[in-house]
């Protein structure tokens, strides 16, 4: 006679996993927070010199939300530095000093000439050539140095394309948190000392090297290059007066 079949008892070993459902003013504040962090890091923060402020009326007005998940939202990126509450007078927006700033751009260097080194082994020649057409619009009859503002929004957009072609979500995620600043600045130096004219002819030679898939010739281009900012950024205290 067989022995009669019994439930297989969960090994005790194995760790319990513990979930728990999601509530729904967690996904407003999930939802809230990441418009918010992303109309953040667009703003051009350093371009004046008054504080950029938040109103947290508006903001819930505006996204069609309770002021709750507006405040943890608010929250979550005071913890990473984005912002600050100041007891009745609101949400500022936190600029960075110049030695916050240049650490900043020198930990985007690294990151980036790592990304540059995973868009060589990984990025297709199509993707890379998206970059290429960044620029086609700037030659001698349409210099980056007469069109500054043109060049630097095409400038920004190949920092972040750069990123994004490396295919790693994770450095994705950490320029962002650096975007803020390192943005603003470039979006300040470009149109200095003619440096909207080296900018371009720095981005053509990453742009060959990646082409001709040289990783070291595009890690460290790409890594001098924004090392060159963070130089110019250090030699200039006073982009930030």
């Amino acid at each position: 006679m067989k022995a009669p079949l019994r439930a297989s008892l969960p090994d005790s070993s194995a760790p319990n996993l513990v979930l728990e459902r999601f509530a729904p003013e967690e996904t407003f504040k999930t939802k809230v927070y990441a418009a918010l962090k992303n109309a953040i890091i667009n703003m051009d923060i350093y371009g004046s010199r008054e504080p950029t402020w938040i109103d947290e009326r508006q903001l819930s007005e505006r996204l069609g939300v309770s002021r709750t998940p507006v405040r943890e939202a608010v929250a979550m990126l005071e913890q990473e530095g984005f912002v600050k509450s100041l007891p009745r007078r609101g949400i500022v927006v936190l600029k960075k000093t110049k030695n916050e700033v240049v650490e900043m751009i020198q930990a985007w260097a690294a990151l980036e000439s790592m990304a540059a080194r995973l868009v060589v082994v990984r990025a297709s020649d199509a993707e890379i050539g998206k970059l290429r057409t960044l620029f086609k619009n700037f030659n001698e009859a349409h210099k980056p140095a007469e069109h500054v503002s043109e060049y630097s929004s095409a400038n920004i957009v190949f920092h972040q394309t750069l990123i994004g072609l490396s295919g790693s979500q994770l450095l994705i995620d950490m320029t962002n948190n650096l975007l803020l600043h390192v943005r603003g600045i470039r979006q300040m130096t470009i149109g200095r000392d003619d440096r909207a004219s080296r900018s371009i002819v720095d981005h053509l030679k990453i742009i060959e090297a990646l082409e001709r898939r040289d990783i070291e010739l595009a890690e460290r281009l790409s890594r001098d290059h924004t090392l060159g900012l963070a130089a110019y950024v250090d030699e200039h205290a006073d982009i930030f007066d």
